[in-house]
């Protein structure tokens, strides 16, 4: 599409100014002559039934002393230019405003017929060969007592019509002209408010086609097209996060695995090569069982992710007791807490309280959640998991009374393969997958989930789950 939208604009302006300009002329000529010859033939028609019908033209009409009938033609008409008849019902002119034609002298008109015109008061033409150019002409009849004795002709030049619809069509033309070139700003807003933003749009296009996310498209308008301009600024620049999390998750991914890996393989190879003596291989097949554990957890991580990115949407929502999921989950962690002394605290809403989800998932939750709460509590601790309703939401809380998260690191703890600093020395078995699949669990249900830390007081976690009415 090299042809440009600016130049096809052009040409449509420029074709459409030719043919108005040419439509104008043609055919405003023509109705502005035809309004012309409308309205200047009904007044001449006016004028000369008002002087059929003068008791002085019908009483002298038939006389020899005309001169009076004469002297009044002259302040009837409206248009200065006109010529005036008199004809007698011989078809003789015998009055006239011309001083070339008088009553001693009448003159015939040849093939004078009135009832050639029919139902039509007016014509345009040289009144049966009389004039040597076009007039528009009529007449009115004289009667008395039933009896047409003449009729009144009144005659105006065409050619002070013609130079009269010149008049206005020049008028027309010179506003046409001006509305035509006041619309040519058209032309420069269009320029200014769609052209270049588009411009800039489609170069942010090939920037971005190119590569180049991190570019901006400079377009801040607040309309439509600004409104473009942002969305493609936004979607590149989530493009350009998501490049940057495919290559920070590519080298976490990288790392935890080459750790263990690398371990498994040193060991493996010494025992083969005899480095490492029979009677000391169970020390080292311990560390080897312990990292393929780690791989193993990494890998189940991994493919629990990619079945929640897949099937997110397809959820086995039931009814069921949160409370009773509460408990159940609480007691496979008995074990572990009484070792270290931690107390798990229930506060539970009611007997029992049931919400609509996938109970399976949210089971997985909690025990992200509370493995997390207990890995990071210290001995002789206390974990909260508290529920409580409002508004058909219940709200499921866990909360600790460990190290804490630090502020500047809140918003990435979502984030696969992420380990706050603080956190890593207390972390050696995890993978940094647990609070990822616990936001796209809590996320797939279309529920929120939100933390609360302090660094060295602790963390509690809060989401949210649709009540069973």
């Amino acid at each position: 599409m090299r042809k440009r939208i600016l130049l096809k604009f052009l040409e449509a302006y420029v074709l459409i100014g030719f043919l108005g300009f040419l439509l104008i002329t043609l055919a405003g000529s023509h109705m502005i002559e035809a309004l012309l010859e409308q309205e200047i033939s009904e007044s001449l028609y006016q004028d000369a039934y008002n002087v059929a019908e003068n008791d002085s033209v019908k009483n002298n009409i038939s006389s020899s002393n005309l001169s009076k009938i004469q002297a009044n033609l002259y302040m009837i008409s409206d248009y200065p230019s006109t010529l005036i008849w008199i004809i007698n019902s011989d078809g003789k002119i015998i009055v006239s405003t011309r001083t070339d034609i008088s009553a001693d002298q009448p003159i015939e008109i040849k093939d004078f017929d009135p009832s050639d015109w029919g139902s039509n008061y007016y014509q345009v033409g040289d009144f049966y060969g009389y004039f040597p150019e076009s007039y528009l002409s009529v007449i009115a009849p004289i009667t008395d007592n039933m009896t047409t004795k003449g009729y009144v002709a009144i005659h105006y030049l065409m050619s002070d019509l013609y130079q009269k619809r010149g008049e206005l069509l020049f008028v027309i033309q010179i506003l046409f002209l001006a509305v035509y070139l006041m619309a040519a700003l058209l032309i420069l807003i269009y320029r200014h408010y769609v052209h270049k933003p588009l411009k800039e749009i489609t170069r942010g296009a090939a920037e971005f086609a190119n590569g180049n996310l991190a570019y901006k498209i400079p377009v801040t308008s607040e309309n439509e097209i600004g409104y473009l301009a942002n969305s493609l600024n936004y979607m590149a620049e989530k493009l350009n996060r998501s490049g940057e999390y495919q290559r920070q998750f590519i080298s976490n991914i990288s790392h935890d695995f080459r750790s263990p890996l690398t371990s498994i393989k040193g060991y493996v190879d010494a025992m083969l090569d005899g480095v490492i003596p029979p009677d000391s291989q169970e020390k080292y097949l311990k560390i080897i069982a312990y990292e393929s554990g780690r791989l193993e957890k990494l890998t189940e991580g991994l493919l629990t992710l990619n079945e929640l990115d897949i099937h997110k949407r397809l959820l086995k929502i039931q009814t069921f007791d949160i409370n009773e999921v509460i408990k159940n989950t609480a007691a496979t962690y008995e074990g572990d807490c009484t070792k270290r002394k931690i107390l798990l605290e229930l506060l539970l809403s009611g007997k029992e309280l049931y919400a609509k989800a996938d109970v399976e998932q949210i089971q997985q939750v909690l025990h992200n959640l509370l493995n997390n709460a207990i890995k990071f509590s210290p001995d002789h601790s206390t974990i909260v998991i508290e529920t409580s309703e409002k508004n058909d939401k219940i709200f499921v809380s866990v909360k600790d009374h460990g190290i804490g998260i630090p502020k500047q690191s809140l918003h990435r703890i979502w984030e696969r393969f992420y380990k706050t600093d603080i956190s890593r020395g207390k972390d050696q078995t995890g993978t940094g997958l647990g609070l990822s699949i616990v936001k796209e669990i809590i996320s797939a249900h279309g529920e929120n989930i939100n933390v609360i830390s302090t660094e060295g007081v602790g963390t509690k976690f809060i989401f949210t789950l649709e009540k069973a009415r």
